[in-house]
């Protein structure tokens, strides 16, 4: 069986492109993995944790939204941003956590807060803080 080709890819930069054994990503309906042979599909990505395992190793990324592709042995996964596990600075991490819990929890009618946003930046941060803990 041939093998599995994995793409990882921000707007600035390809971050992976290499053969793995595995991919997991976090899919707009759950956590989906990939291997060889898998049937071709396509999947919106939400903020989490996006896995893979290349020579027995695993490696861990924190990704936003985007989407992925998966075709011919092959997972092509576009997302807004992407960030190492070991790339991740915690402390920052739990700043924004907290900047954005605390923009959350003002009243819904306040003008100078965008919740849709501040929602977003609280998935994206405790998504790095995940990733993160896993290799620290």
């Amino acid at each position: 069986m041939a093998g599995l080709y994995l793409e990882l890819v921000t707007p600035e930069k390809v971050l992976v492109s290499q053969e793995v054994e595995i991919v997991v990503a976090p899919g707009s309906l759950g956590e989906f993995g990939v291997l060889p042979g898998h049937i071709p599909f396509l999947s919106g990505i939400v903020p989490g944790e996006l896995r893979f395992t290349a020579d027995g190793k695993t490696e861990y990324f924190a990704v936003t939204t985007g989407f992925a592709e998966v075709s011919e042995n092959k997972v092509s996964v576009l997302v807004d941003a992407a960030e190492r596990a070991t790339d991740i600075d915690l402390e920052r991490a739990r700043r924004a956590m907290e900047r954005a819990r605390q923009r959350l929890s003002k009243e819904r009618g306040e003008p100078d807060i965008d919740f849709e946003r501040a929602q977003a930046a609280l998935q994206r941060a405790i998504a790095r803080i995940r990733v993160a803990e896993k290799v620290k």
